[in-house]
């Protein structure tokens, strides 16, 4: 069959590839390249981009559209001869993971492109952020866990998945990167890279992934899309791209509207330009068809009736339902298993599937002990993927059961037997969190990326029934060379001008390292970027807020471990503690609210040691919430008239910030409460 050279030129994309000659394709080809708006050319012009990319840092529009080639992945990935004969690429797949800072509107963006490819039927209700399943991503308007869904545009398969935003759960992101050959990198047109776009796309390029760039929410009116385009540019040079992978393909979308186009002032009407670029400039799946089976666990779900779900995607061979498998871990350690049940990822669901060939992403059930980061592989001749590997956790803090007179009121598991389970069967699925024994049998201590990884946990544990104790974060230090070096991390807070001193006073406190200050849009904002130890962010939070009054946005991602800062104090006031047991009243906390403020109402339940509130003055203050007003048999001629205060009302985060060394957060299914650590017990005023 003739083969012939095609080179497609569009606005910052160069993609050249080897074709049969038929006509039904070059139908195809002209009509892609109509909604496109892109020239077809029969020559290959590989060297008109050989212009060395790093020079060429301009403002890409469509007035000065470009030759830019598309990132592939051969350049990152150096094969033999025989290897390159071996592996062969599919045509008909693409597996593309969207990765972003967090509210840059990923999740907002894969709704958009599943309702175009008619995954759902016309008179179908979809709730907004489909992929958001989970009820705690419901809630805080944040995914935190990865989720795999498939489309089908013309005659291609595109696997997606989407992926968290927060920086506490780039685990998840490290390890679905092993399953996709490129990754469309999600930016706000107006916020630009932001810290965990820095750290998904160093992840990215290590791989060799092709990247194509979105740059979303392009309707806002304080948009800079020129600006945004060359702050990403920067940034893939800082990262030590090649010249290939800096060549990216930028698309303009505004996710919510459902529309893409190749310039910012001309978007299409539906997000064709996009799925196009998806095709064009994201080679499909390298694999080896007729080779040995082999396939990486990179995630895992857990079904009632099928037990455990491996998902990854197939690197070599064909996977059949029944088939006799081998699970690796190393070459010296494997075991066998037996495929019962065969899943493929069709638009917003799994499909039974009775064989799938190598390239494609699947779901495997049967295997009651496969654990992520291990092989599927040919029960014959198979051999062990390399394992999958994430960075440390920089935080950790202690579980512990619960020790107050209020155990067992209204939790299902309060043992430390029910405690190590739940944590031990948490490390099956969350590669970036590590559990140890502590000092005694019932206490443990759970390592994370940050708070927000941990809290997560505790959130999902006490819905599930459970009852235990929590101590304050952590950081985790290391000693080299015999000197204390602690975690350090970027932090940006994007401020309102008139806030600007007060937030840049409380990161001076906490030893917070400025680098870098610059205007934002057209709103006042300012964003401020710091180097600053971990263990000034605890407690940060809520700080800021109220240093802006609510306004400020605060954003933070693992640097490096540093030189230990030296002491510093992240509280001010102390608590105010209950010294009895018994429940509050109103004439007692008409009184306590004169100390500070109080985080309870009349008619609570308190017992000896808990925290009721927040002392105004540094140090603790007993004070007695339940005293009730004397009754006397002389009548007064009027009743005294009590004004309480609304009670502060803290979430399981805020707890968490609040607390300090002497302190416990005690969680239950249906309470929150703090207490002072009786094994640490200080003298109160």
């Amino acid at each position: 069959m003739e083969k012939i050279s095609l080179t497609t030129t569009a606005h910052n994309c160069f993609f050249t590839s080897t074709l049969p000659k038929t006509s039904s394709f070059s139908s195809s080809l002209f009509a892609s390249n109509q909604l496109l708006g892109l020239p077809l050319s029969s020559s290959s012009s590989s060297s008109s981009a050989s212009t060395n990319p790093r020079l060429r840092l301009v403002s890409r529009n469509a007035a000065s559209c470009r030759t830019v080639k598309c990132s592939v992945s051969e350049a990152a990935e150096p094969l033999t001869a025989s290897e390159r004969r071996q592996l062969k690429r599919r045509g008909d797949v693409r597996n593309i993971a969207i990765v972003a800072h967090v509210d840059h509107g990923k999740t907002t963006l894969v709704d958009a492109m599943l309702k175009q490819t008619k995954v759902f039927r016309d008179n179908q209700f979809v709730q907004e952020r489909i992929m958001d399943s989970n009820d705690l991503e419901r809630e805080r308007g944040i995914t935190i866990l990865s989720k795999n869904t498939s489309v089908s545009y013309h005659d291609t398969k595109i696997n997606i998945i989407d992926t968290p935003g927060h920086s506490d759960f780039g685990g998840e992101v490290e390890r679905i990167l092993n399953m996709v050959e490129g990754i469309l990198l999600v930016v706000d047109s107006v916020e630009g890279p932001m810290p965990q776009t820095r750290f998904v796309l160093k992840k990215a390029l290590e791989f060799g992934h092709s990247v194509v760039v979105v740059v979303n929410k392009i309707d806002r009116p304080s948009a800079r899309p020129d600006f945004v385009v060359n702050s990403t540019f920067e940034l893939f040079i800082e990262l030590n791209a090649t010249d290939e992978q800096c060549d990216f393909q930028v698309i303009y979308a505004s996710g919510i509207k459902g529309q893409a186009g190749l310039s910012p002032e001309n978007l299409a009407e539906d997000l064709g330009p996009l799925f196009e670029s998806i095709i064009r400039c994201i080679p499909g799946p390298r694999i080896d068809k007729d080779g040995a089976l082999q396939m990486l666990v990179t995630n895992i779900e857990y079904d009632e009736h099928k037990g455990r779900i491996a998902i990854g995607r197939l690197q070599a061979g064909v996977l059949e339902k029944g088939m006799d498998v081998k699970v690796c871990t190393s070459e010296d350690s494997c075991r066998y298993g037996r495929v019962s049940e065969l899943y493929v990822y069709d638009k917003f669901s799994r499909v039974p599937a009775e064989s799938v060939e190598a390239g494609d992403i699947c779901a495997v059930c049967g295997i009651s002990d496969i654990q992520i980061g291990e092989t599927i592989a040919c029960k014959v001749s198979g051999k062990p993927l390399p394992s999958i590997k994430v960075e440390e956790p920089t935080v950790k803090m202690a579980f512990s059961i619960n020790t107050s007179p209020f155990v067992g009121r209204e939790g299902k598991y309060v043992t430390s037997r029910n405690l190590r389970d739940r944590l031990y069967r948490e490390l099956e699925r969350n590669l970036a969190m590590k559990v140890e024994d502590g000092e005694t049998a019932d206490t443990f201590i759970v390592s994370g990326r940050g708070t927000l990884h941990i809290t997560i946990l505790i959130e999902n544990m006490r819905r599930e029934g459970y009852e235990f104790m929590v101590g304050p974060p952590k950081v985790i230090n290391k000693k080299v060379n015999d000197k204390l070096l602690e975690p350090y991390e970027i932090a940006t807070v994007e401020v309102p001008e008139e806030h600007m001193g007060a937030v840049v006073e409380l990161l001076g406190k906490r030893r917070g390292q400025m680098f870098d200050m610059e205007g934002v849009g057209s709103e006042g904002t300012t964003l401020l970027k710091y180097k600053i130890p971990t263990r000034g962010l605890l407690g940060l939070r809520n700080a800021i807020l109220t240093a802006s009054r609510g306004t400020a946005i605060l954003n933070t991602i693992f640097d490096s471990y540093g030189p230990w800062a030296g002491d510093m104090s992240t509280r001010d006031q102390g608590s105010l503690v209950a010294f009895e047991d018994g429940t509050s009243s109103s004439y007692a906390i008409a009184s306590s609210q004169e100390r500070g403020q109080v985080f309870i109402g009349p008619g609570v339940d308190v017992y000896k040691g808990q925290i009721v509130g927040i002392h105004q003055r540094p140090g603790d203050l007993s004070l007695n919430v339940c005293k009730k007003k004397a009754a006397t048999n002389i009548r007064s001629n009027k009743e005294q008239t009590v004004i309480l205060d609304t009670p502060l009302d803290y979430s399981l985060d805020d707890c968490i910030e609040y607390i300090q060394e002497d302190e416990l957060v005690e969680v239950t299914p249906q309470s929150i409460r703090m207490c002072k650590n009786p094994k640490l017990q200080k003298k109160t005023r």
